[in-house]
């Protein structure tokens, strides 16, 4: 029972809900007294507006996900069908009443009911067409007038939504953790339930993948700095997408957010649908040390390099640095002047050579 009355949204919707059902008993109740209360009539008229109104009511409960773009859709459908078989039956009448001609004169009221049921019957199937018509392609067919697209205004900046790969990577709680991030984090059902499956594997580093990627969302709900939410993902634009990839950048697009992830698939797919994407790695990449060549860095050498003489040690924030005649001072650190600076795919790459006095002393 509450999880049928928590489903269908606020207080003040439940309390239109509220008016509209008393309105509805009103006006039954109000009907029953104008028969003056008689049976059956009274009863019947009460009882049957009374029906239409709780079933409307529960109708509006049971159909969750409503869109504007639907409901306009069948709205303007019902406009288009009206105006068209209004113009289809004055357009036949002539014709239709030439039909009947023989019956009219032997019925003139059995006639004009025909020829009503007719016009009725135009409007009917015109009203079902343009119905059917536009609700089928309301995502692809826009009527301009009189027809107005309704768009959802998002305040503050978009929300973001995570994949499966940043947050198992893990650095997304300790950026949230900066307070950097002023907006919605959203964490799809899907994602979650991919997340949990990669938890059950039988594969052990799977299984150690997926259990930290809950530890990290675990860590991001208890962070009061962000807002996490848990997205059920029922959209009628995800019904028929089944790939995680599809169905989240699709979300996404609905939702007016970025996606953030560390999958380079995942960032073609999102940028050939037209949505923003954070990459992670982009990011990190973004704030490693700036070094200028000519500058004077410290370097522990913890490795031999690829190529003769060369030592390879690592910056704080990861970056590698290849020191030329530097395989000799494995273990040590050395002060060290940059030369040049190589940007890659993976990350951004420092060549240097050690100074002359540490050589010396070396």
């Amino acid at each position: 029972m509450d999880a049928f009355l928590g489903s269908s949204g606020s207080v003040l919707m439940w309390t239109v809900r509220i008016i509209f059902l008393a309105l509805i008993f009103g006006i039954a109740g109000q009907a029953m007294v104008v028969y003056e209360f008689k049976i059956p009539e009274a009863y019947v008229s009460g009882a049957l507006i009374a029906g239409v109104g709780v079933a409307i009511l529960f109708g509006d409960i049971l159909i969750r996900n409503k869109q504007i773009t639907t409901i306009s859709a069948i709205y303007f459908g019902l406009l288009m069908g009206f105006l068209l078989g209004h113009l289809l039956g004055s357009a036949l009448q002539p014709f239709i009443q030439g039909y009947f001609e023989p019956i009219a004169r032997e019925s003139p009221v059995l006639g004009q009911n025909l020829v009503r049921l007719i016009n009725v019957c135009f409007v009917l199937i015109c009203c079902y067409i343009s119905v059917s018509v536009l609700v089928q392609t309301k995502d692809d067919f826009r009527f301009i007038i009189p027809y107005v697209e309704f768009s959802k205004q998002l305040k503050g900046a978009k929300p973001l939504v995570l994949d499966t790969s940043v947050i198992i990577d893990g650095r997304i709680a300790d950026i949230c953790e900066t307070g950097i991030l002023d907006t919605k984090v959203i964490v799809p059902r899907f994602v979650l339930q991919e997340l949990q499956g990669i938890a059950d594997s039988s594969d052990k580093i799977k299984r150690n993948r997926g259990r930290r990627g809950l530890d990290v969302l675990k860590k991001i709900q208890s962070n009061q700095k962000i807002e996490l939410q848990m997205h059920d993902g029922n959209l009628a634009e995800l019904r028929d997408l089944h790939k995680v990839d599809e169905r989240l950048v699709m979300l996404a697009k609905v939702l007016s957010g970025r996606v953030v992830t560390n999958d380079f698939n995942l960032n073609k797919i999102a940028q050939l649908q037209g949505v923003e994407v954070i990459n992670l790695n982009e990011l990190a990449n973004a704030l490693k040390l700036v070094a200028l060549p000519g500058e004077a860095l410290s370097v522990r050498i913890v490795k031999q390099g690829d190529q003769l003489g060369q030592g390879v040690g690592y910056l704080d924030d990861g970056t590698m640095v290849v020191v030329e005649q530097g395989r000799s001072m494995i273990g040590h650190d050395v002060p060290i002047t940059v030369t040049s600076v190589l940007q890659t795919p993976a990350g951004r790459m420092i060549f240097g050579k050690i100074e002359s006095r540490a050589a010396a002393t070396g």
